[in-house]
């Protein structure tokens, strides 16, 4: 084995900076003809002016007399060559008058870039709004507005606390049906009942996702126990799947056959509050309802009342649903 001698005369020799740190980061400039004649000789349409300099400052470019910057044959300044081309549309060659090099004030290069901003920020260029709203809103002539769009409804004369039961039950309702057909289907998605399945959890998506507009409309915050429910609706979906086919449809009904049940008390509840004043609201639960008792009924079309211990099942079921109803109304 060979070992390498080191010699202590000139210790930690290999730690100094290295070779690329120790030199300088821009060469000297070189001053006079032979510099002028390294670096060689701009076309002339590519020449700049010399530049005047002013006596207050080093090397600062005198913005007092603009006729010295010259861009492009008649002596014109450069602000008033670069402002009539942005007013033409030549935003090319008004951005690469501002970056060339040439010494510009700021206020020249605001002149000349100003026109551009404006055709692309005019008062005429619509404001997309979110896809819960049914129109372009125009941008105020002042400038471009922040405040975000909102698809809220008016609050004023409504019960507040019954809304925000309803909202927020019917909301952890539909996502504890949604999360029992993704457990059903991770079991019998390759099935002959898979299809049938996926089309009752599409329709869950859409009422879930109605029900988080309606969240966001009338401020209604969700319930805190979604965590568990996101669980619970899994495990009772893939659970009662494990079953066979009948079990899974035996727990289709018992949910469903719960959350009609609970709509109607909700129809009930705001026909005695005012039913022109929650029309809307009224339409869309009455529909869910309906949509509700379509997958209860086709549960019971695919033997449902077949399975194993049919009764006991669904009684337990149902009363889990009442239970996550009273709490989710609540917490």
């Amino acid at each position: 084995m060979f070992f390498e001698r080191v010699s202590f005369d000139r210790p930690f020799r290999a730690l100094r900076a290295p070779s690329w740190r120790r030199r300088p980061l821009a060469p000297p400039r070189r001053q006079g003809a032979s510099g002028a004649a390294a670096r060689g000789s701009a076309p002339s349409h590519l020449r700049r002016s010399p530049r005047p300099r002013s006596h207050g400052s080093r090397g600062t470019p005198a913005l007092t007399d603009s006729s010295a910057l010259q861009c492009g044959g008649a002596g014109e300044p450069i602000g008033t060559v670069m402002g009539r081309e942005a007013a033409r549309g030549d935003d090319v060659g008004a951005a690469r008058r501002a970056g060339g090099g040439v010494g510009v004030s700021g206020m020249e290069v605001a002149a000349a870039v100003a026109p551009a901003v404006w055709r692309w920020l005019g008062p005429s260029r619509p404001l997309r709004c979110g896809a819960g709203l049914r129109g372009r809103w125009p941008l105020p002539a002042g400038g471009v507005s922040l405040r975000l769009c909102s698809t809220r409804v008016s609050l004023e004369g409504i019960n507040k606390p019954v809304i925000d039961r309803i909202i927020r039950v019917d909301h952890a309702g539909e996502y504890g049906a949604n999360r029992i057909y993704a457990g059903q289907m991770a079991v019998l998605g390759r099935s002959s009942v898979g299809p049938i399945i996926q089309q009752m959890w599409n329709q869950e998506k859409d009422h879930l996702k109605k029900f988080n507009e309606l969240m966001v409309a009338y401020r209604v915050r969700p319930t805190v126990l979604l965590p568990f429910w996101n669980v619970a609706g899994f495990v009772l979906g893939a659970g009662s799947a494990l079953l066979g086919k009948k079990g899974a449809m035996a727990c289709t009904v018992a949910v469903e056959e719960s959350i009609s049940d609970h709509y109607n008390s909700q129809i009930r509840t705001l026909m005695e509050e005012d039913p022109e004043k929650y029309k809307e609201l009224l339409q869309i639960i009455k529909q869910f309802r309906d949509d509700e008792r379509e997958h209860h009924d086709i549960g019971l079309e695919h033997d449902a009342e077949a399975a194993p211990a049919y009764s006991v099942l669904k009684t337990a079921i149902q009363l889990g649903c009442k239970a996550a109803i009273f709490l989710s109304e609540r917490i």
